[in-house]
């Protein structure tokens, strides 16, 4: 198992270096993309400053403490989306029967798909995420503490690794539904979305689906609670809000788990 994770790590490292190679030999091109993705993620988040234009307090958080839900999630989601957005391609590959030239290959296939057109401008999004999380970082008001401070950075890594996950399960949910990267997007960025607002927006009905079923809860509604104060909508016991680095772990292995029977049962186009 160790030999097989290093091999798929070894992998995807060698195909971006390829792809990123590929991208700054035209980089002009690459700092316009960049700018331009920095720039169309940056729109949500004016949105919500125009809102705050009208109005103070929004669910029961003011604007720093949804700029931090803001800067965790989208950080959190623009790194899984760097490492692995090119999962919705799968279904393409299914369809077309392009996916038997990967299988043919002596490396893993999970590797080579993820880093399939590995884009590189994408850091425009984590790089925006980034930075609004910093600004509500100066302006929140929260009495830190070294367990609060050192949930911050554990917010938004086990965040990437939780949407990482949902992206292998969304691809090996294309080897039965071809055409399915849509389905995967809405959980993925329509899920991102969602979780840059406070959870008490939502029906809570909604609120226990992303946390019981599809665990986007844990992304960072759970954390970012504990961290400024606020209750929680579904009265969960306070240690749940530690618990993401544990459910990154188990999404891990169910999104590890879905993607050996999705390659198991892939049977070609025929063609």
């Amino acid at each position: 198992m160790a030999f097989r994770v290093t091999e798929t790590v070894r992998t995807y490292r060698l195909i971006v270096a390829m792809w990123v190679r590929s991208t700054m030999a035209y980089r002009t091109s690459f700092v316009l993309t960049a700018i331009g993705n920095f720039a169309a993620t940056g729109l949500d988040f004016v949105t919500i400053m125009l809102m705050f234009s009208r109005i103070t307090v929004l669910g029961g958080f003011t604007l720093p403490e949804i700029a931090f839900l803001y800067g965790t999630t989208s950080t959190a989601f623009g790194i899984a989306d760097l490492l692995l957005g090119s999962m919705d391609r799968l279904g393409r590959r299914v369809r077309d029967g392009t996916l038997d030239t990967l299988l043919l290959r002596p490396v893993p296939v999970l590797a080579q798909v993820a880093a399939d057109r590995f884009a590189l401008r994408r850091l425009g999004r984590i790089t925006q995420g980034g930075l609004v999380l910093g600004w509500s970082l100066a302006h929140i008001h929260v009495a830190w503490t070294p367990v609060k401070a050192a949930m911050v950075p554990m917010t938004v890594l086990s965040g990437a690794v939780i949407f990482s996950a949902v992206y292998v399960a969304g691809g090996a949910f294309q080897f039965w539904a071809g055409d399915a990267s849509e389905v995967q997007n809405s959980v993925t960025y329509g899920g991102n979305t969602m979780l840059q607002y406070p959870p008490g927006l939502f029906a809570r009905d909604l609120v226990r689906g992303v946390t019981f079923v599809v665990p986007l809860a844990f992304v960072n509604w759970l954390p970012a609670l504990h961290i400024l104060g606020e209750p929680d909508p579904l009265g969960l016991p306070r240690w749940v809000d530690f618990t993401s680095p544990l459910v990154a772990v188990g999404c891990c292995a169910l999104a590890g788990a879905a993607w050996r029977v999705g390659l198991r049962s892939y049977r070609s186009t025929g063609s």
